[in-house]
């Protein structure tokens, strides 16, 4: 192993592959974030991982400057797509446009430079372990998480353990059918809740019903125009929720959690958003699976995913 390794160590690095930005930063056992740095993402294909490598130089970089004897652990990885969770590839990619991403190795990649270990998941089991330590996890053996954004995306903590499933692909929520006539799939299926409640579903139905001169409507436009009481972005966000609702009623009756946990652009509307889909979820679950159930919005939005890949390495108890 190479200088920066040390078993016992309570610090290691976070990254955070999003579509948009890639987030990286050295963090201690509770969260804390020392060193951070952020850049676009261009594209998802292979041609990241070097810009990721020189991003974590960077943040050691500076762990060695301000503090010369303090060594990581390893690097934990939360990367968008679907991840072969034993060797650290990229399996699938939901989006066509980055089909050349399927197969990277992530994991081999940064284990031969930096020679620590490596452990990289999906997006959103690392921002289910950020809220098993830090959120709306803490003292929850049951948890669910759902991310809103571009597309859905799920994870779920069962007895406190992440869930992976039988290659890594467990809790492709937003591929729940909520129609079984409805409109086909980009992933092949028949009435997906991505369809309706993710950003791009929402605008791309708005751009559907609109009469309003809103040629390309993006999701933040949609949204505004619900908060204000536009017709047309009212029906459109209403379909969202009915769809979000009728999914979770399928997840909470199939898995009986303690706590939902929402995170993603979209469930930064905050309260319009979470008021309206509590009365959905309540108006179609069994009350019995309802009792105590708890729906919340993710920890530390922004950084939750970096906070979580870090914790991978730093902590034992989330394995399966």
């Amino acid at each position: 192993m190479s200088g920066w390794y040390d078993p016992e160590s309570r610090y290691a690095v976070g990254v955070d592959i999003g579509g948009t930005k890639i987030n990286i930063g050295v963090l201690d056992e509770h969260g804390n974030v020392l060193f951070d740095h952020h850049l676009p993402t261009v594209a998802l294909t292979p041609a990241i991982v070097p810009d990721i490598v020189e991003g974590i130089r960077l943040v050691l970089n500076q762990l060695h400057e301000r503090h010369p004897d303090v060594r990581i652990k390893g690097i934990g990885v939360g990367s968008a797509g679907q991840i072969e969770f034993a060797t650290g590839k990229v399996h699938a990619v939901a989006d066509y446009r980055c089909s050349a991403y399927v197969g990277t190795s992530i994991k081999e990649m940064l284990h031969r430079t930096f020679e620590v270990p490596v452990i990289v998941d999906n997006d959103v089991n690392v921002l289910a372990v950020a809220e098993k330590y830090f959120g709306a996890g803490i003292g929850t053996k049951h948890l669910l998480c759902l991310t809103l954004g571009t597309g859905i995306g799920g994870a779920m903590l069962i007895g406190g353990k992440l869930v992976h499933g039988a290659w890594g692909g467990a809790g492709e929520f937003g591929h729940i059918s909520v129609d079984f006539r409805g409109e086909t799939c980009h992933c092949g299926g028949v009435g997906c809740v991505e369809l309706y409640a993710s950003g791009t579903g929402i605008a791309r139905r708005m751009q559907l019903k609109s009469k309003s001169g809103l040629d390309s409507p993006d999701t933040r436009q949609v949204v505004e125009r619900w908060l204000e009481g536009d017709a047309c972005a009212t029906e459109v966000m209403e379909e969202a929720i009915q769809a979000l609702g009728t999914a979770l009623m399928s997840l909470i009756h199939a898995f009986n959690p303690e706590k939902i946990v929402i995170g993603g652009g979209l469930s930064e509307i905050g309260a319009p958003l979470f008021a309206r889909l509590q009365e959905e979820v309540t108006r179609r679950t069994m009350p019995v699976f309802r009792e105590s159930l708890q729906i919340q919005p993710a920890y530390k939005l922004n950084k939750g995913n970096m906070i979580g890949a870090a914790m991978m390495v730093l902590k034992d108890d989330w394995k399966e």
